[in-house]
């Protein structure tokens, strides 16, 4: 069985779900968001049997057992949820924290192959580990700094040049949403606040963005060219005036991203570069949970059948196959 961490308004999860129920693969949809609320979960260990990993069905009235996941898809997980009758701050935070060790020490505990690891994919979300890694398998990152001193964001400024200097957030989410903007004249005057948080300047460099998909082996790569567009600084603020198109990258650059992902301990990954009139590469950022679909709209590569086709192919692993039936217990 493959298990989906996800939640059912995802609808780049939804469209590989339907692929994998359409080649006839077992899928269960978990959402963090229901459990410990609306998802009652039961875990034994008992004698010499295999432990049992039971958790409620999805308001059906069923169950699932999940030791019989062989591969789970980890991917925008919600945070959890408890009764809404606990509501004094020091209830709520013991009630999620219990939780969390419960859930997480479940998932864990499964013998199941991941994409992503829940914690490899948690680590890789964080830019200045994905930059040093890059860096060292030989990708080139533009010139970057992250600071709280705004002295130093002065100098950086200064010595890249006002005008060629982007500034940027760690996390764009839905409530605290922050494009990278160019560093402009007023942006001098205001220099001070990054003794708040750190904030991450770095080089503008022009050309093309590149909006790269890598599951496992597999490769798909598209142009995003934001340059005539009104926005030329972000692509994802002006992703319907640019021109989407499939590339083909050097194998150097190809093989690259692939020991990238693998590096940071990822089967899959939606890396962002910038391709020069020259031909120069640069890496951008990766994101272990990155979308695809407007991609796969405007270009027709098949990122998402190469998804369905992954996961299926890791639950069929012959090795897992053949294991033998596992004991239960009288609890479960």
């Amino acid at each position: 069985m493959i298990l989906v961490v996800s939640y059912p308004d995802e609808d780049h999860t939804q469209d590989v779900i339907g692929r994998l129920r359409q080649m006839g693969r077992p899928v269960h949809l978990l959402d963090m968001a229901d459990v410990p609320a609306r998802r009652r979960l039961t875990m034994t260990w008992s004698g010499d049997d295999s432990p049992t990993y039971q958790l409620d069905g999805d308001g059906d009235g069923s169950g699932v057992d999940l030791g019989d996941v062989r591969v789970v898809w980890w991917r925008r997980v919600r945070p959890f949820m408890v009764d809404p009758g606990v509501t004094a701050s020091s209830a709520l935070h013991f009630a999620t924290s219990e939780t969390a060790q419960a859930v997480y020490g479940m998932l864990d505990s499964l013998d199941a192959v991941w994409i992503n690891p829940r914690c490899a994919d948690e680590a890789a979300h964080h830019k200045p580990w994905q930059w040093t890694v890059a860096r060292t398998i030989g990708l080139t990152v533009p010139r970057t700094l992250v600071t709280t001193r705004p002295e130093d964001a002065r100098r950086f400024i200064d010595e890249v040049g006002l005008g060629r200097t982007v500034f940027k957030a760690f996390l764009a989410s839905l409530d605290a949403w922050r494009e990278t903007r160019l560093v402009l004249q007023e942006d001098l005057d205001r220099l001070e606040l990054v003794r708040v948080a750190p904030v991450i300047f770095q080089e503008y460099v022009d050309g093309v963005d590149l909006r790269i998909t890598v599951m496992g082996e597999r490769v798909f790569a598209a142009s995003i060219d934001a340059r005539r567009t009104r926005y030329p600084y972000d692509m994802r603020m002006v992703i319907g005036d640019a021109a989407v198109a499939p590339v083909e990258l050097p194998p150097a650059i190809k093989q690259g991203l692939v020991n990238l992902v693998k590096k940071l301990g990822l089967r899959y990954g939606a890396i962002d570069m910038r391709r020069t009139d020259a031909g120069d590469y640069l890496f951008l950022e990766v994101n272990p949970a990155g979308q695809w679909l407007f991609v796969e709209q405007r270009t027709g590569l098949p990122i998402s059948q190469a998804i369905a086709d992954e996961l299926a192919e890791l639950d069929q692993l012959p090795g897992r196959a053949a294991a033998p039936p596992r004991r239960r217990s009288r609890a479960s």
